[in-house]
């Protein structure tokens, strides 16, 4: 990861920086969220000191199996004291982290999720750009007057000829903010035709059917049977959210 500045000795990396701001911007976006669905605000700031947590510890675990093989098998140091994180490993530490908010301060799990969602997203969105410091997740070589120029010594093998890329990360990045105002959006203008968990599972199909698409242009994703694994994760979500969306509707009409 790319140093921003030093503190003395102390590096502050571009990475944290991100995750800090997107912490920090998403935390109002869902006090305001919180009141307008007529919950405690303070409660925010208790999942967050929850969900944070668990989300980073997902995240570097999904990368650890990632490339267990290559890397930590041979040197389990390096899961503590290496580099690299994965966002669906986040979310599923985040989503733990919510379950066990909920559980503690005994409020519903899928309001809560959808009082959430629009802030996870956005930090996401946020935290995309850690990648551009980084010279990381980019796509297949482009001449595309967006591509972006990446150094030699970042290059995935088999690549190094090339010097412009897709800038995935921009790409998730982009659609990750537009999901924003869309689960904004449609939270507000659908309020009366909305059942609790919506806007949560909404945000699942949004975040899934982005990545879905954009592992195509992923150079080298990690992959089982030879289909890449954020694609399977993806099209999970997104079946699990449609079905639970549907069994919602399908419990309301039960209901006399």
């Amino acid at each position: 990861m790319e140093t921003a500045f030093h503190i003395g000795a102390f590096e502050v990396r571009w990475y944290s920086l991100l995750i800090i701001s997107a912490v920090l911007v998403g935390i109002p976006l869902a006090i305001i969220e919180a009141r307008r669905r007529k919950e405690d605000p303070d409660h925010v700031f208790s999942l967050v000191t929850i969900a944070l947590p668990l989300g980073i510890i997902g995240a570097r675990l999904y990368h650890v199996i990632h490339l267990w093989d290559e890397i930590y098998a041979h040197d389990p140091w390096l899961i503590l004291g290496g580099q690299g994180l994965g966002i669906f490993g986040a979310i599923i530490g985040g989503i733990l982290g919510l379950i066990i908010f909920c559980k503690w301060k005994k409020v519903s799990i899928l309001r809560w999720g959808d009082i959430a969602a629009p802030s996870l997203l956005l930090g996401q969105a946020i935290g995309r750009w850690g990648n551009f410091f980084d010279q990381s997740l980019y796509g297949h070589p482009t001449d595309l007057p967006w591509a972006i120029h990446i150094d030699l010594a970042h290059r995935v093998a088999g690549v190094e000829a090339y010097e412009y890329f897709h800038p995935l990360f921009l790409y998730e990045s982009l659609w990750n903010a537009l999901g924003v105002f869309l689960l904004l959006f449609l939270g507000r203008k659908l309020i009366l035709h909305l059942l609790d968990g919506d806007i949560l599972f909404g945000y699942l199909i949004w975040y899934s059917l982005g990545r879905f698409f954009l592992e195509f242009l992923r150079i080298d994703p990690w992959t089982i049977a030879g289909i890449p694994t954020a694609q399977w994760i993806s099209v999970f979500a997104l079946v699990v959210s449609l079905a639970a969306m549907t069994y919602g509707r399908y419990r309301l009409r039960q209901t006399p």
